[in-house]
């Protein structure tokens, strides 16, 4: 009877233990769960950052082909530039005096730019990104107000010419 009351009670005993650990098992396992998400997000986060480095790597890595680029853009605007003064000292007195200020503005923004330029080849790879953006901002309101100034002198001037 002893011997059946210890394997009764031994028997409850398993049974208690089996419960207790299937009703700990989930806890833990939503546990187990929030800790590989975790690690899932925060490896996540890590491959995001290697990439955003690796673009700004490459970018700058770009640097001389991005800055032979623009130089020659800009040795282009320079002549475009001279061709438009010359149609412009060609022109009447009245065109001419209305034209100067705009070809002296467009002097202006490409000295601007091209000293822009010069800073650009002396930065370094943090100031980099934040140099091309301002180089591509001030190449490109240099390109419109030439291609203005290029309307302008095709509207005024030519004209006259005929």
């Amino acid at each position: 009877m002893q011997v059946m009351k210890n394997r009764l009670l031994f028997i409850t005993f398993l049974g208690a233990a089996a419960l207790v650990t299937g009703c700990d098992r989930p806890e833990t396992s939503s546990r187990d769960s929030l800790e590989t998400t975790t690690k899932q997000l925060d490896k996540a986060r890590e491959n995001t950052k290697a990439a955003v480095q690796d673009m700004k790597d490459y970018a700058y890595a770009q640097k001389p082909e991005f800055l032979a680029k623009m130089q020659g853009q800009l040795d282009e605007i320079n002549r475009e530039l001279d061709q438009l003064a010359a149609k412009v000292e060609k022109s009447s007195d009245a065109a001419k005096a209305e034209a100067e200020p705009k070809i002296r503005a467009l002097r202006d923004q490409f000295a601007s730019l091209t000293k822009q330029l010069d800073d650009a080849k002396n930065a370094n790879e943090l100031a980099w990104a934040e140099v091309k953006a301002g180089f591509n901002k001030g190449y490109n309101d240099l390109k419109e107000g030439f291609q203005q100034a290029r309307q302008w002198v095709s509207e005024k001037i030519a004209p006259d010419r005929s």
